[in-house]
Parts: C-alpha cells; sequence; structure tokens
C-alpha cells in the first residue's frame, strides 16, 4: 500500500527542486518514475545551483537560478533533440541533474612525500609544504560529461584526491622552477601561490571547473636544519657576550646579596661562575674573532751530504748537524728562493752556526 502511494505522489509531482542539507554533494540526480515530467512542470533552481537536462546520455538544456515553466520554449535543446516541432505531450522523458555552483572552501592539499630542491645556502634540500584552495563548478554540463557520468550522487571528496594530487605535482614544478632561497620562502609564499592558480587554471578548467584561490600555509624544512637555525639564532639573540657575561653576573650577585644566610659556600659559587662565564666570554670572543694568527713557518733548507741531497731541514737541524761536524762552511746548501746551491758559510742566516775564525796574522 505505501508503494502505491509512493508511486501516485511522484506521478503527481509537478515541482522539480532540490535542496541540499549534506553540504558536500556536488552533482544530485533528481528522481521520478521512470524519469517522467509532465508538460508545464515548476522547475526551481536555487541560488548556487544549476539544473541540466540529460537525454539519453546528451546534455541537453543548462538553467540557473530562478523559477522556471517547463514547456517547448523552455526546453530549446532538449525539444530539437527529441523532434519536438509543436510542443510535447505530457509526460515527457529527461534525466535532471543539480550541480551545486557555489564556491567550495577548506579543501586540502600537502606534499605527500618530500620535495628535492637544490638552494644556495644549504644546497640539496628536502622541503614539505601544505595548505589549501577552493574551487567553483563553472560548467556544469562539462563536469557531468567529464566526471560524474551516470552517478546518482556525487561528493566533493569523490574528486578531491584527483584534485589534491594535481595541486601538489604543479606545486613542486613551481617551487623548483621559483629558485627562491630556502629562507625566503615564507615571504613569497602568496606568490607562488598565486602562480600556481594561473598555470592549473586550463586543468581544472578541463572539467568544468574553476580553481579561486589556492593558499600555501606553510613550506618546512627539515628537522635537522631547524635546529641548526635554532642554534644559530640564539647565538645572534646573545649579541655581545662580554655584555652579557655582566648581565649575568649582576644577577648572580644580587641573588646572594638578598640571600645572606648563603655563607661563604654561595660566595665561593658566585666566584666560580663569575669565573667561568669570563673564560667561556673570552674563548667565544675569540672564536668569533677568529683568534690569533697562526705563527709564521721557519726557514728549512736542503744540504749536500757525500753528493747526495738530504732534508729539508729547520734550523735546530742544522745548528745540531754543525756542532757535529757533518754541515761545514763549505757544505753546499739551498732553500727556496736561492738560484743556486750556495756554501753555508755564505748564506747569512747560517753563519752564525760555525765559530769566527781569526784574521792572519801581520
Amino acid at each position: 500500500m505505501a508503494f502505491w502511494k509512493d508511486f501516485i505522489r511522484t506521478e503527481l509531482i509537478d515541482i522539480v527542486e532540490w535542496l541540499d542539507d549534506s553540504g558536500d554533494t556536488l552533482v544530485h540526480r533528481f528522481v521520478r518514475h521512470e524519469n517522467e515530467i509532465k508538460n508545464g512542470a515548476q522547475l526551481i533552481v536555487r541560488p548556487g545551483q544549476a539544473a541540466v537536462f540529460v537525454d539519453q546520455g546528451r546534455i541537453a538544456d543548462v538553467f540557473a537560478p530562478g523559477r522556471y515553466e517547463l514547456r517547448t520554449e523552455n526546453l530549446p535543446i532538449l525539444s530539437t533533440l527529441r523532434g519536438w516541432k509543436y510542443g510535447f505531450d505530457s509526460p515527457f522523458k529527461a534525466e535532471v541533474y543539480f550541480v551545486t555552483t557555489r564556491q567550495i572552501t577548506n579543501r586540502k592539499w600537502g606534499t605527500k612525500n618530500p620535495v628535492m630542491m637544490r638552494d644556495a645556502d644549504f644546497g640539496p634540500l628536502r622541503l614539505r609544504a601544505f595548505g589549501s584552495y577552493s574551487i567553483r563548478v563553472t560548467e556544469p554540463g562539462k563536469l557531468i560529461a567529464e566526471i560524474v557520468g551516470t552517478s546518482g550522487h556525487f561528493t566533493v571528496d569523490e574528486i578531491g584526491d584527483q584534485l589534491r594530487d594535481m595541486v601538489t605535482a604543479r606545486f613542486t614544478d613551481a617551487l623548483g622552477e621559483a629558485k627562491v632561497p630556502a629562507l625566503d620562502l615564507a615571504s613569497n609564499q602568496d606568490e607562488i601561490g598565486d602562480r600556481l592558480i594561473s598555470r592549473m587554471q586550463p586543468e581544472f578548467a578541463a572539467y568544468g571547473l574553476e580553481l579561486t584561490k589556492l593558499l600555501v600555509e606553510n613550506i618546512s624544512l627539515p628537522e635537522e636544519v631547524e635546529k641548526m637555525l635554532d642554534r644559530r639564532t640564539s647565538m645572534g639573540v646573545l649579541g655581545d657576550l662580554n655584555t652579557y657575561t655582566q648581565f649575568q653576573t649582576a644577577q648572580a650577585m644580587e641573588t646572594a646579596a638578598g640571600n645572606p644566610g648563603g655563607g661563604a659556600s654561595d660566595a665561593m659559587g658566585l666566584a666560580m661562575g663569575l669565573a667561568m662565564a669570563q673564560r667561556m666570554a673570552a674563548s667565544m670572543s675569540g672564536a668569533h674573532t677568529g683568534g690569533p694568527p697562526p705563527l709564521p713557518a721557519q726557514t728549512t733548507y736542503f744540504v749536500a751530504v757525500g753528493g747526495a741531497q738530504t732534508g729539508p731541514h729547520d734550523m735546530e737541524a742544522l745548528r745540531a748537524h754543525a756542532a757535529a761536524g757533518t754541515l761545514t762552511r763549505e757544505t753546499l746548501v739551498w732553500k727556496q728562493g736561492m738560484p743556486a746551491w750556495t756554501a753555508a758559510a755564505a748564506v747569512p742566516e747560517l753563519a752564525s752556526l760555525f765559530p769566527a775564525t781569526p784574521p792572519p796574522l801581520p
């Protein structure tokens, strides 16, 4: 009995409309008994909707928001497909799809795997990113033909994975082509998003969609790099280490003055802390300024012994050879910059190695 009541009520329906109470439905097919529509039926298309009439798998008429009386003059394409020259007799068959045309916001995207890029400051880097985007149906007929097909109920999530993967893939290309330093990515996120929108519009348009907004919410560095940046930032916050040490010492003295019962142990702790702080400041200051310059390299000589070249020998070794008699005044020596081998006594730097010889008696 209930079946016949529903059947009779469906047969008598002369209003074609759809109220969306789900919030995520993209396409909904209006259900009637055998898809029959009465001559003169009322079609109500609410704001944020479009109604698409499909005849035997072919897109016919598309209606924007408004109220329509379904007659031959309101269905020109369907009338042509059906061959209605002088109007149609009730009822006629056609499928009616309601398409959501309002803006669909807060769709999420993100990189499944790190994006490899080459950075001028850090070298090769692995970056991750995520954000959101918004879409809107601009061509309901194309959306039904390309994506929905014969589905009676199509939600945003059913196409969400495909759109998200498309956004992620194009973001990877745009990030590599932008060649923005890693430390400047945060200040260029809007520009990267705008570049993605203009680049991806043709791909979305192929499905009857428009990419209205794309936000890059975050581009993150690897955890190891972030830790090193935090350490570097901490050193920058300290500023002048000597001033910082004086400040810490003053605070320690104030604490000790406020605790007179601490006795000698507190005074000793204060002194030790001050000494350690001063040593740390001196060490860090030396590291910051580069420390003292390296010691100059000692001059070395090659020595000819028994017709063979030996060395190089520094001054200490030459002094020992002179004392042992293996280096004499006539021994030939050479160092970098000398034009030829020369007797040791004729080299001013080595003359002091040999005792002075008195001149002959008159």
